[in-house]
């Protein structure tokens, strides 16, 4: 274990930067799980799949000739209809369905999906390069990627329109209201199958917007988007659903440890360091909920 980032504050300072600029990306995809979740009750296990798919719509518009920044305007767009073909075709046999159902099923397309991005673009490691450069701090002892700055800022631009949408829209008032009970809202008029397969389709365009992040920031694979995923479910269960305030300061949190743990253990630890925290997580919820079943008894 290396411990120099204890050693000098420069370093300390660039971990903890790096992070939060990554837990601001890994938030922007939380969210969208924990909408999807909180309205549907479905645990999305491809949203990590639905990230890279996102940020292969940029790197696609990349290899034709255009800027990949466009794919942060573009990957949404395209993102949306797929999400609502995917509740279509598959989500909507298992809303009403136990939530284990819903597990396998987004599990399957999980996999579908990797096979369909392993198929289209290879099995390569691909990045979109902006060319955006970098930002010099300190006396260019403090390295920071401007893609990364970028990047933050388009995801806290796009959460915040969210939440504007959410509170002021016609549709956002009726996604909160399903949320909030979905048999009084359908009685009261609200069209239950619409807002399931809109609230679908936003998260999948968040999903979009966070892959072209990704395209232009770190690196594609078709099998990386488990690890999404699982930073995804990680924040939503320390954070809960429809907090998000909770939802960013938690994706900051991940990022900073992630960062920490690149320094502290290695790179090749990183991942490794990512699930084990999971694991805790899991143990200590559990052991939580025990308890506060034998106050209730």
């Amino acid at each position: 274990m290396d411990f120099t980032i204890f050693q000098y504050p420069i370093l300390t300072l660039q971990a903890s930067l790096d992070g939060i600029l990554l837990g601001i990306l890994f938030a922007l995809i939380a969210y969208g799980m924990a909408l999807q979740w909180g309205v549907m009750n479905i645990i999305n296990i491809a949203q990590g799949e639905l990230v890279i798919m996102g940020g292969y719509i940029a790197y696609f518009m990349y290899l034709s000739g255009l800027h990949p920044i466009f794919g942060i305007i573009v990957s949404p767009i395209v993102m949306y209809f797929v999400g609502v073909g995917m509740y279509k075709l598959v989500i909507n046999k298992v809303v009403d369905r136990d939530l284990f159902i819903s597990i396998l099923a987004t599990f399957g397309i999980s996999i579908l999906t990797q096979q369909l991005m392993n198929f289209a673009f290879g099995s390569d490691v691909v990045v979109a390069n902006p060319e955006l450069g970098t930002l010099m701090l300190f006396d260019n002892t403090l390295v920071l990627a401007n893609s990364k700055i970028f990047s933050g800022v388009v995801c806290i631009i796009s959460a915040i329109i969210l939440v504007v949408y959410m509170k002021k829209s016609k549709l956002g008032r009726a996604i909160r209201a399903t949320a909030q009970n979905a048999r009084a809202a359908k009685i009261l008029g609200v069209n239950t199958e619409k807002v399931y397969a809109t609230t679908f389709g936003i998260n999948a365009a968040l999903c979009g917007i966070a892959g072209a992040c990704v395209a232009i920031t770190f690196t594609l694979h078709p099998y990386t988007g488990l690890a999404y995923t699982v930073r995804s479910f990680m924040i939503v269960i320390i954070a809960g659903l429809g907090n998000l305030p909770a939802v960013a300061i938690s994706g900051m949190g991940l990022g900073i440890f992630e960062e920490w743990a690149d320094y502290l253990l290695g790179t090749e630890f990183r991942i490794a360091a990512v699930f084990s925290l999971l694991v805790i997580i899991l143990v200590y919820r559990r052991f939580k909920l025990a308890r506060k079943r034998e106050y209730l008894k």
